[in-house]
């Protein structure tokens, strides 16, 4: 027989193996949560979501496969959504989350938005849907370092190929390190759900730690912001560290192609790593790079067209619509961030009205965001300094070319909105995806749809052509501009066959999709065939995802042995062919979950 990654113990294989930090509870943290779930009532059966596996081997080995249950995910961001329809949502990361644990049972992990004294507790499960939420006090020591600034002053201006946004502090990433490390403590106590799933810049090294605790479920990371080029990132202190722990993942999911393929030369740039068909790999074993990008929920969005609001937040939003009564609206729906061009969209306004005096208005919904960073209170400054000239320079006592509004609008409430306007400004300086894109489009009328003006710059850019959205270099005003005057002259038949066919996208892969699609793909990570059902192995497990290379493996030893023993040339040839096969086997399985493989020869050397 042929042992694979002989240094663990059949122990090691029954049962995992943890730090021995981790290891003096981890008996009672696991059965308390198991208790936790054992006790909170479910309303509903949880619906499927992964699909069905590849065939692997053989039609038994594939029943065995197809009758796996869908994985019980750890779902682990910085953010976590409200889970009310009429409280605002706060960022694209958790529109998008939301629907997915609250079908698929998922438990959802993430900041309470409270700082702590960094006490390590067990999780706290609170049902939502067929799922749960459990809130961390992150602690406090830790949180100006690891918030502030190094997510959100150092990575997330160099996500966005910002350098002059930037600023670096060694200190900082040290309380990222740390806050990062808190994190997989306290999910520690979910190891054995079936996989893990990360989101977002906050958490890129969580994979890494996750493994150091000895946690051996697939663990996969879904990137929402962009990723830039090789230049840019190394201007990131750490950051081939960082790129490092992000290999630790099985799966690493972006949003477009032009983020997946900056990634990939960041590897080759700082690594000298290649990726062929879409995996990396490493001394770790492999990591597989996927493009997943992400939609929305339209028929959502249809029924919050058609469901009531407030009274008081109907009476808001008609007050607002009565304001542009009798003339043409555009408009923006925002984080107060610079990475939106809010400044530069108001620009094109100014440019706009000096040749179209009252020609069209501007609503600018931007909910403040980031307020203790210093970066943030500027901007704000400054864009509110640019709405306040173009209202003074073009603005009447009766007519305001800019209406601007910091408050927060439930999804009901934005999606009025979205129908009224004329056209949908979505002119970000770069993003991962932007759904306000996609929103937009969805709540126009079939029959009089307005037209979206879209950066090329946005991930949405690469869903919609120029023959659908009009697509512009959001820091040229005159391009925002120019397109928004096409839009407000744009005739109906036209708007209507733009609309129709970004409608069509919109439909066809909804979040629901990106959620299905990512776990699926995820979930070939999963260890899921025990070796009792697969005549392969005489112990251990195996996983789909790997099994094909032992086939090219018994393919060679075959034909080694089907050689006259006479022919040496030829004998010798096809040795090192089972010899390169065997290694090619090896290095895969040697990584997967870090488990004990065992593999007998079909048929020994001879």
């Amino acid at each position: 027989m042929v042992r694979i990654h002989d240094a663990l113990d059949t122990d090691a294989l029954a049962h995992g193996s943890t730090s021995g930090a981790a290891q003096q509870d981890e008996t009672i943290n696991q059965h308390a949560f198991d208790q936790q779930l054992d006790e909170i009532p479910q309303d509903a059966d949880q619906p499927g979501g992964a699909g069905s596996a590849h065939s692997i081997a053989s039609d038994e080995v594939a029943d065995v496969v197809n009758q796996q249950p869908d994985p019980k995910l750890v779902v682990i961001s910085n953010r976590i959504a409200p889970f009310d329809p009429n409280k605002p949502q706060t960022g694209g990361l958790a529109a998008a989350l939301e629907p997915v644990v609250e079908r698929c049972g998922a438990v959802w992990v993430g900041s309470s938005e409270e700082c702590g004294d960094g006490t390590e507790r067990p999780l706290r499960l609170e049902p939502t849907g067929t799922g749960y939420v459990s809130r961390l006090d992150l602690p406090a020591a830790d949180h100006p370092g690891d918030y502030r600034e190094f997510s959100n002053s150092t990575l997330w201006p160099a996500l966005h190929s910002l350098p002059d946004r930037m600023s670096v502090s060694e200190d900082d990433y040290d309380s990222y390190q740390r806050t990062n490390g808190f994190i997989a403590r306290a999910v520690f106590d979910a190891r054995d759900r079936d996989a893990f799933w990360v989101h977002d810049y906050h958490l890129l090294p969580l994979g890494a730690q996750l493994n150091e605790l000895g946690i051996e479920r697939p663990t996969g990371f879904f990137l929402h912001t962009p990723w830039p080029a090789p230049d840019m990132i190394a201007r990131v202190a750490n950051h081939r560290e960082l790129i490092k722990s992000m290999l630790e993942y099985d799966l690493l999911g972006f949003q477009t192609n032009r983020d997946l393929n900056n990634f990939v030369a960041c590897l080759q740039t700082h690594f000298g790593l290649e990726s062929r068909d879409g995996v990396v790999t490493t001394a770790r074993g492999r990591t597989r790079l996927q493009k997943f990008p992400i939609g929305i929920d339209p028929r959502q969005l249809a029924d919050y067209l058609a469901a009531d609001l407030s009274p008081a937040e109907q009476e808001k939003v008609s007050s607002i619509l009565q304001s542009f009564e009798g003339s043409k609206l555009a408009i923006g729906v925002d984080r107060l961030d610079y990475t939106k061009g809010i400044d530069k969209r108001v620009e094109a306004f100014n440019q706009l009205l000096r040749t179209g005096p009252h020609s069209i208005s501007l609503l600018q919904i931007a909910p403040s965001s980031r307020a203790d960073v210093e970066q943030y209170q500027k901007y704000k400054e400054d864009v509110e300094s640019a709405i306040n000239r173009v209202n003074a320079e073009h603005g009447t006592d009766r007519w305001r070319p800019v209406h601007y509004n910091n408050d927060s609008f439930s999804q009901a409430a934005l999606a009025r909105l979205y129908r009224a306007a004329h056209v949908g400004v979505v002119t970000p300086l770069r993003d991962g995806m932007n759904l306000v894109a996609k929103e937009y489009v969805a709540a126009q009328d079939p029959k009089d749809p307005g037209v979206l003006v879209l950066s090329k710059f946005a991930g949405a850019a690469e869903d919609f052509n120029e023959n659908e959205a009009l697509l512009v270099d959001p820091n040229h005003p005159e391009e925002i501009a120019a397109a928004i005057s096409k839009a407000t002259h744009m005739p109906l038949e036209e708007r209507v066959a733009r609309w129709r066919s970004m409608m069509d996208k919109i439909e066809s892969y909804t979040i629901h999709d990106w959620a299905a699609d990512y776990v699926s793909e995820l979930d070939k990570s999963r260890v899921t065939v025990p070796a009792g059902q697969f005549h392969h192995l005489g112990l251990g497990w195996t996983n789909e995802a790997q099994m094909p290379l032992y086939q090219n493996h018994a393919t060679a030893l075959t034909a080694f042995n089907e050689v006259a023993p006479g022919d040496a040339a030829l004998k010798e040839a096809a040795y090192a062919d089972v010899k390169s096969s065997f290694e090619a086997l090896a290095a895969l399985l040697m990584h997967t979950q870090d488990r004990l493989w065992i593999l007998p020869e079909p048929v020994s050397l001879t």
